[in-house]
């Protein structure tokens, strides 16, 4: 996975009247109390040496930053440096600070750490399964060699996470006996000149091989597989098609405009989105295919202003992709088998700020088309 080259950031009114842009650097938009820029990472950090806008903390998923931090260590690092702070709260959520430099071995930016901070974590996210399964620590040991791309949790449940594919792939190796199992390994060793397949770490005759347009090499039968559950190369995302999820169908969207103003959209409207899904069976891209989920109601608000109706539309083309939710675990209850949010981030409230799921949140409008781009919506 390469770091973001290009971002977007959100800073005060104020913020511009002190200083003039760089050449690299464009306003993108104006708002009434904020300017949304963009350009090079390095020349807004450079930039932004010379003030420090305000950094709001992310609210994040403990169980996404936990894989993040055993498996991308280095990534991570590159991104945030030291100058983070970690608060784990008690509903599997970790809240994520960014504060000013502490030395110059980490001369980022907050704010720009922060940008890149969720760029990354939405990119893993969108990627990462979660299953719990009944393994000995003899038998976690020989998979945690097996299969070094996911991360092993836990005792009796452990819990498993890593990229869907190869998630898919370890529960195919479980379901086989232990001595095709054996078999297998014994001749899993590669030959000089012999690559490795990523998805299942064997090694790859030249006439069962696929290279795909970003260059990255697969078995031909894993990479089929791999498209099969999603159309990304699963090593760099790069999308290859239209990228279908896991919502149950059914489900209604429905859209209404209030009277009524969001903080910091004052001189607009607000565009009220519902939801419904119904309760259902599981299907067979489910985790528990033929066991029954729990439907849900859900509310959202953009501001009706030139850009939140753009992001209305794509949302539209994401619901109808089945891309807006899944079935999962419930990170605030806790309960399995019940429809959740799936990666795109919904304000559900109309005030409250980041903190409360509500506005004012000047980025939010950003960041949420950086988190439909991820799954090829634009």
């Amino acid at each position: 996975m390469e770091l973001i080259t290009d971002i977007q950031l959100t800073v005060p009114l104020t913020f511009l009247n002190d200083h003039n842009l760089p050449r690299n650097i464009r306003v993108l938009r104006k708002e009434k109390s904020f300017y949304v820029l963009t350009g090079p990472f390095y020349d807004l950090e450079k930039f932004l040496d010379k003030k420090h806008p305000e950094c709001q903390p992310v609210v994040v998923s403990s169980t996404v930053l936990d894989y993040m931090k055993e498996k991308y260590k280095e990534k991570l690092y590159r991104i945030v440096g030291q100058d983070v702070l970690f608060k784990h709260n008690s509903n599997d959520t970790t809240q994520v600070t960014f504060k000013p430099p502490a030395s110059p071995v980490s001369s980022l930016q907050p704010i720009c750490m922060r940008h890149r901070f969720i760029t990354f974590y939405q990119r893993t996210a969108s990627d990462l399964k979660v299953i719990t399964l009944d393994l000995s620590p003899r038998n976690v040991s020989e998979l945690e060699q097996h299969y070094p791309l996911l991360l092993f949790k836990g005792t009796k449940p452990v819990t498993v996470i890593g990229h869907y594919i190869h998630v898919a792939k370890l529960e195919e190796s479980l379901r086989q006996s232990p001595s095709s199992r054996r078999d297998r390994s014994s001749n899993s060793l590669p030959r000089q000149g012999e690559e490795i397949c990523p998805i299942c770490m064997e090694p790859m005759a030249p006439k069962d091989t696929k290279k795909l347009q970003c260059k990255h090499s697969f078995c031909k039968d894993c990479v089929e597989q791999a498209f099969s559950y999603k159309p990304v190369c699963p090593v760099c995302g790069e999308l290859y098609g239209v990228l279908k999820g896991t919502q149950p169908e059914g489900g209604q969207m429905n859209c209404t405009i209030d009277p009524t103003s969001l903080p910091g959209y004052e001189r607009y409207k607000t565009i009220v989105i519902n939801y419904y899904i119904p309760d259902g069976i599981q299907k067979k891209e489910h985790p528990s295919p033929g066991q029954p989920y729990k439907g849900v109601s859900r509310t959202a608000y953009l501001p009706d202003s030139p850009e939140g109706r753009a992001i209305l539309e794509l949302l539209k083309q994401a619901f109808n992709q089945r891309l807006i939710f899944t079935i999962g675990r419930s990170s605030t209850s806790g309960k399995s088998n019940v429809v959740t949010w799936n990666d795109i981030h919904h304000k559900t409230s109309m005030h409250g700020g980041p903190s409360h799921y509500g506005y004012p949140d000047p980025a939010y409008l950003s960041r949420v088309r950086e988190e439909l781009q991820v799954k090829g919506i634009k």
